[in-house]
């Protein structure tokens, strides 16, 4: 996808060196980032300069690999990927990736192992391009029906940020959207904010701008009246872990506007690469959910007057937070999952039809 009409991705390796986009400067500033060592793409993860679960998944096993290029050791590659799978808990692709590129690399000649794991790191990525890509397509017949139907502009309501800057290129929740866009459609999209990280409203509203898609940001609590009024005809949110029954781990929030839609009859669809589904998982009360810094509520982040970002404290002092980051969304709210494969029913059986 592009910024300021050059194609980029949000990872990419270049001289042994892991390069990223630092989310967390956008939208104010664009600034590419080194990685150089394990402890580099482990604070990445921490802090979000690289978020969303299939972007997490490719920065951790590029991780591995920095982890090699550092010290050549398999003992050493074992506590790099234990680091990684610990640094953040509730997105299922992190683990997944690493298992992935530790089951290639077991036993692998020293000699050999930098440029297998190389090569393995390299296909984590383009797989993930190719389904968010095929997402997209299949979630673009969905928008097509309703457009055919509406004979006017679609409008589409996204939480959080599931957008090309949170997987390799194109999105999940977005790719749709993007498709739509590019065939000459009339998309429109509801923003939410997200907070308490407002990654919709700095990522999402600003990638969309970037590809010259219509939108427009509303705190998160608008969606309900919007869908009162008719002015939503379908939600597309992402997801961080699937679980083979349907429910759904995502960003705090979720659930509520899943709720609104159920309420509005508004369609409520999930996009998802297959790597983000967790087939061990049974109870979704036994998903890790993340608890993040209360400063992420307390405190917002923003160009001062003499464009410098500042963060300020919007809370009282004495105050205290509790920042839970995601939420579960039961099967049942689900409309479809969007995947590389198709759109199932959010169901043990719809998964396993997709997914033999």
């Amino acid at each position: 996808m592009k910024v300021n009409g050059k194609a980029f991705r949000t990872i990419w390796f270049e001289n042994n060196i892991v390069k990223i986009i630092d989310q967390t400067k956008l939208p104010h500033q664009f600034t590419i980032k080194d990685l150089k060592t394990i402890k580099d793409s482990i604070n990445a993860i921490k802090t979000m300069e690289v978020r969303g679960a299939p972007l997490i998944g490719a920065t951790a096993a590029y991780g591995l690999v920095l982890s090699i290029i550092e010290k050549n050791d398999q003992s050493y590659l074992k506590k790099a990927s234990e680091d990684l799978i610990s640094s953040r808990p509730t997105a299922i692709n992190l683990k997944w990736a690493v298992d992935r590129m530790m089951k290639k690399l077991a036993g692998v000649n020293s000699k050999e192992i930098l440029n297998i794991a190389i090569k393995e790191a390299q296909n984590i990525c383009e797989e993930d391009i190719n389904f968010c890509k095929n997402i997209g397509l299949n979630g673009l017949k969905i928008i097509e029906e309703i457009y055919k139907k509406k004979k006017d502009t679609v409008n589409i309501l996204t939480h959080c940020n599931a957008g090309w800057l949170a997987t390799i290129d194109w999105g999940t929740a977005t790719s749709p959207i993007y498709h739509a866009h590019k065939k000459g459609i009339k998309v429109h999209v509801w923003v939410d904010e997200t907070r308490p990280r407002n990654q919709g409203a700095n990522l999402t509203s600003y990638e969309l701008n970037e590809e010259g898609v219509s939108n427009t940001i509303i705190a998160d609590n608008t969606g309900g009246i919007l869908m009162q009024r008719g002015q939503v005809d379908m939600c597309i949110t992402g997801t961080d872990r699937t679980l083979s029954n349907g429910d759904v781990a995502n960003k705090v929030g979720t659930y509520l506007k899943a709720l609104a839609a159920h309420d509005n009859k508004v369609p409520f669809y999930v996009a998802l690469p297959s790597s983000t589904i967790d087939w061990n998982i049974k109870n979704s009360k036994d998903i890790p959910i993340e608890e993040r810094n209360s400063e992420e509520l307390s405190h917002v982040e923003g160009l001062d007057n003499n464009d410098k970002l500042t963060k300020v404290l919007i809370y009282p002092k004495k105050s205290k937070a509790k920042n839970l980051a995601f939420d579960i969304t039961p099967s049942k709210y689900v409309t479809g999952l969007i995947t590389e494969k198709g759109v199932c029913n959010a169901s043990k059986d719809g998964l396993e039809s997709l997914f033999k």
